[in-house]
């Protein structure tokens, strides 16, 4: 192999290691560290638990240049300044060829450290994901305005954007601007192992929610969707929450305040593959979405899922499907729990092929590409042997 075609030391800087971005950067990570490429992780240390530590041992072996975990705060502040300063010099000390930015903190650490390694005569690719975040803010509010005005700001940092679905490069050109750098879509994807049927249980539940425990998800409309369920139902039902997140004494103080305490349980979070044996009906009823894994998980597993017309959902789901529901409309989305459940085969009607899941959101695809993207922005051609 020629210095040409080398294998690329990756860093991938995000926030917090709960959820959609963790999945896909542990994705790419797998993927490249098996291509023969060196890869780092640098995230937040205050966030994630025993499950997140898990998943964190399953691609250690892959993290050649290492996981690194430094305190990084949701909001901005002059806290930041020690941390982008400590952050520098670790980046600089793991020599990267590719800094990937994930998420609106993740982005601003890799295109800032990228940049001042720059001004210093180190070549380095900069790339940004947004994975929702900042796209979520509105542009009629004084803190949305600044925000997307950051983002505006931070294309000259920024050697390409990486799209994760149809809506997300929709909502930025919205929002932010038509982009001045390089783009490319991409879509996120799962791995051969994850187009696998997962049978329920013989106790399974009639539904169940998987993931964040705060209202942008909408456990909040979950539990409202519950009721009106069971009463277009005419008899009682059975649910489960699973996940971890700032508002779960919330959500369970709402359930029995509204005596839904024994037929909703409550479970923390755990490998999806288990959580998915517990239900057939999985119910994603999200404010606001960028391209969520979980509908994809789903529907590698042969899960029945309902979820909110939001972000790239309709993209995975069908822009028609019967399955989407109107945002924040608990009526809505118990109209559709209720039709899941009187109708047998609605579930096998609805839901859309394996075969055409698979054939877009392949995480083998996704990671071939964002590679060729690496080597493109640094000038480089890939060998088939490592992409």
């Amino acid at each position: 192999m020629t210095d040409e075609q080398r294998p690329l030391r990756i860093i991938h800087c995000f926030r917090s290691p709960i959820g959609g971005i963790f999945r896909h950067v542990r994705d790419l990570v797998e993927e490249h560290s098996k291509a023969g490429h060196e890869i780092g992780i640098l995230c937040d240390s205050s966030t994630g638990g025993e499950h997140e530590d898990r998943l964190f041992d399953d691609i250690r072996p892959y993290l050649s240049l290492g996981l690194t975990r430094v305190p990084i705060r949701r909001a901005p502040g002059i806290s930041d300044i020690p941390v982008i300063w400590d952050t520098y010099k670790t980046i600089k000390s793991l020599r990267p060829d590719v800094l990937h930015g994930h998420g609106a903190k993740g982005g601003v650490l890799a295109r800032l450290v990228g940049s001042a390694l720059r001004v210093n005569r180190y070549r380095v690719a900069r790339l940004y994901t947004a994975h929702g975040g900042s796209l979520h803010y509105s542009r009629t509010s004084l803190l949305g305005q600044f925000v997307l005005k950051m983002e505006r700001l931070q294309e000259y940092l920024t050697d390409a954007l990486v799209f994760i679905c149809e809506y997300e490069r929709d909502t930025y050109a919205k929002k932010v601007g038509k982009p001045k750098t390089k783009t490319r879509l991409i879509y996120n994807g799962i791995g051969e192992r994850d187009f696998q049927v997962i049978p329920t249980r013989s106790d399974a539940v009639h539904f169940i929610y998987i993931g964040m425990l705060r209202d942008l998800k909408g456990p909040d409309l979950f539990v409202d969707a519950f009721a009106k369920t069971e009463r277009l139902a005419g008899r009682p039902l059975s649910a489960l929450m699973i996940g971890d997140g700032p508002d779960r004494d919330k959500y369970r103080d709402m359930m029995v305040e509204r005596g839904l305490g024994k037929r909703i349980s409550m479970l923390p979070a755990m490998r999806v593959q288990e959580a998915f044996t517990m239900s057939q009906n999985v119910v994603v009823p999200s404010r606001a979405e960028a391209m969520p894994y979980i509908v994809l998980e789903a529907l590698g597993a042969g899960k029945t899922v309902i979820a909110s017309r939001v972000g790239g959902i309709p993209e995975a789901l069908g822009k028609e499907s019967a399955a989407l529901v109107t945002p924040g409309d608990a009526t809505d989305l118990a109209r559709v729990m209720a039709e899941a459940l009187a109708k047998p085969e609605w579930g096998h009607q609805t839901m859309p092929s394996t075969e055409a899941v698979k054939a877009v959101f392949s995480a083998p695809v996704m990671a071939r590409d964002v590679l060729k993207l690496y080597y493109e922005l640094i000038g480089q051609t890939p060998t088939s042997s490592n992409i």
